[in-house]
């Protein structure tokens, strides 16, 4: 999970005047066509320093991996924007309702501290569990094993479009119970989505119409859903979140569909682009490739590679200083936007030896990818069985896959949140 993006619509950003820049850092929209230039010259120079973002907005960026991993666990830096805010605002430990949100769907785990993230959490645990996670790989492989068979070897395949979106949204709709015949409205409604890449307010002023309407039906549809489910419950994670008690108290329905839509945007959004950049990583360094041919063993260890050297987390979600906290001798003040930036804590020499050449074979630990502490993703095994599937298969049945297009022709998302490819162009005959 753009610094950006991810504030809360109830915190606009003042853009801020031209003779506000002079000496400011501005970080523009399409550096992140390549961002790894501007993040070395940040982690080199002024690893903890302010940004102006593309929408105006000045956010602390912190660059160094030991930084980032102090950052996102120090609880003076808080999740929960309104919460934040209100504490440097006023000094009083007010509680932010829903309609701080600007939505009612917006209070899920990435949005709040303790302890309300501990209570969701503990509920998510319960429901999401290493067993049914294990389970969905039959799924899995045979979902994956359909959509290589529908690829058309006499021409252009976007890997993307064609493999990487659809196979996140079919599991996470295996997920929910979604029925067969709801799921191209509910697949329909998630790229709309995630067109906007933000699992906050569904009525935030940055989504465009398309995301907001698809965004309000997705929301009517999961609440009948949740009704039907009440009434026949079944063996999936909606059943499970509905049924779920933790020392007698229920999750409430809103809060049942605010992790639906987290699960949503972190569980599409994070293997479509773990599917895409990872096989441009291989596609642009034949040796490796050549190498997880040779050797399908190393396979997971290659998925902990892609995940590291340009995985499809940019940041983190941003978080708010409720006081004035050091980090590596730079002083953030009380009532600022934080980000970690995930993409540079992983190209980080001190911690990552080379770390800005792919090895997969590199002894794996310590990438940042999947977020540090309370926050750490909680369907991170699930979206490895999906990278580790789709690559055995992709790679085993299409011996020849290569590029389309010249690497640089590739276009980039402008999204400072995700780090993803708009398409991935390969042959495969």
């Amino acid at each position: 999970m753009s610094a950006d993006q991810a504030t809360s619509p109830s915190l606009p950003a003042e853009p801020v005047g031209p003779g506000q820049e002079d000496g400011t850092f501005v970080f523009h929209a399409n550096d992140m066509q390549d961002p790894h230039a501007v993040y070395d010259k940040l982690r080199a120079e002024t690893p903890v320093r302010e940004v102006l973002m593309p929408n105006g907005l000045k956010v602390w960026m912190v660059t160094k991996h030991a930084d980032a991993r102090a950052v996102m666990a120090d609880r003076r830096f808080s999740s929960d924007l309104v919460h934040g805010r209100k504490l440097v605002e006023t000094g009083s430990d007010v509680r932010p309702t829903q309609e701080d949100y600007g939505s009612q769907f917006g209070r899920h785990m990435l949005n709040v501290d303790p302890p309300d993230h501990t209570r969701l959490r503990r509920f998510m645990a319960k429901a999401l569990t290493p067993r049914r996670m294990e389970g969905l790989k039959p799924n899995v492989s045979t979902l994956v094993e359909d959509l290589l068979d529908a690829f058309d070897p006499s021409g252009e395949i976007d890997l993307v479009g064609q493999f990487g979106s659809p196979l996140p949204l079919t599991v996470i709709c295996d997920l929910f119970g979604v029925p067969a015949a709801d799921r191209s409205d509910f697949h329909r409604w998630a790229l709309a989505i995630g067109t906007d890449s933000a699992p906050v307010a569904l009525t935030s002023d940055n989504r465009s119409a398309e995301a907001k309407s698809s965004a309000a039906e997705m929301a009517g549809y999961l609440l009948e859903l949740i009704d039907h489910k009440q009434r026949n419950p079944a063996d999936d994670l909606l059943t499970a979140l509905i049924t779920a008690r933790d020392e007698d108290q229920a999750l409430s329905t809103v809060e049942v569909v605010s992790m639906a839509f987290l699960t949503l945007f972190a569980g599409h959004e994070t293997v479509v682009h773990l599917i895409g950049n990872g096989a441009l990583s291989l596609l642009t360094h034949p040796d490796q490739l050549a190498l997880l041919r040779g050797d399908l063993s190393l396979l997971p260890n290659a998925v902990e590679e892609f995940l590291r050297y340009d995985g499809p987390a940019n940041t983190s979600m941003m978080r708010y200083s409720i006081e004035d906290v050091e980090i590596a001798g730079v002083t953030i003040p009380a009532g600022s936007f934080v980000a970690t930036i995930l993409t540079s804590a992983n190209r980080d020499d001190e911690f990552f030896p080379r770390a800005a050449t792919m090895d997969i074979t590199r002894p794996m630990g310590g990438h940042m990818t999947f977020g540090h502490g309370i926050h750490y993703c909680v369907g991170a095994p699930l979206a490895r069985i999906e990278g580790r599937v789709a690559f055995e298969r992709l790679l085993t049945r299409f011996p020849k896959l290569r590029l389309a297009v010249p690497p640089e022709e590739l276009v980039w998302q402008s999204n400072t949140l995700i780090r993803g490819l708009s398409r991935l162009p390969v042959l495969v005959d």
